[in-house]
């Protein structure tokens, strides 16, 4: 049987998503509108970062890497994000949640599930290595409804 997650936590975890869903909307036209928040431990908004791959030109330039990067400079504890969250509309890819997991972010929320190149539990999980000390805390589906209409409508405005 599931279990539940505790209703003071999903209230937070949808209030984080919804300002993930806000933030992708920012996307520049002709990037996958991707949105990722990192929140410090005492609820503190460190940085936002929509994907930039085609704006930037850079293959790296996903919402998430660049999050962390720009928390990472702000967090007081050099690239270590311990005690951080990162909210991210799609679940991350493989590249992103190896980098999560050296950033040793502790928590993990995810809106829409990705089918073809998830790495957080639904193709790959990157995130459970053998060997490994620690393991960041990982929910997705959260607003996962929400957060594929992103992915579908821009999709279905490509084709």
């Amino acid at each position: 049987m599931p279990v539940l997650p505790d209703p003071e936590w999903l209230v937070r975890a949808e209030t984080l998503m919804h300002r993930a869903i806000e933030v992708a909307r920012t996307t520049p036209p002709g990037d996958v509108p991707v949105g990722a928040v990192v929140i410090d431990s005492t609820g503190r908004e460190l940085a936002v970062a929509t994907n930039r791959r085609e704006a930037d030109g850079d293959p790296t330039a996903h919402a998430e890497i660049l999050a962390i990067r720009r928390a990472a400079a702000l967090h007081g504890d050099g690239w270590r994000l311990s005690g951080c969250t990162l909210v991210v509309t799609l679940e991350p890819c493989t590249m992103c949640a190896g980098a999560l997991l050296d950033a040793r972010v502790d928590e993990i929320i995810f809106g829409a599930h990705e089918p073809r190149t998830g790495a957080c539990g639904s193709v790959h999980d990157v995130l459970r290595p053998s060997g490994a000390m620690r393991w960041p805390e990982v929910r997705g589906g959260i607003l996962g409804g929400r957060c594929a209409e992103l992915m579908t409508g821009f999709f279905g405005r490509l084709r």
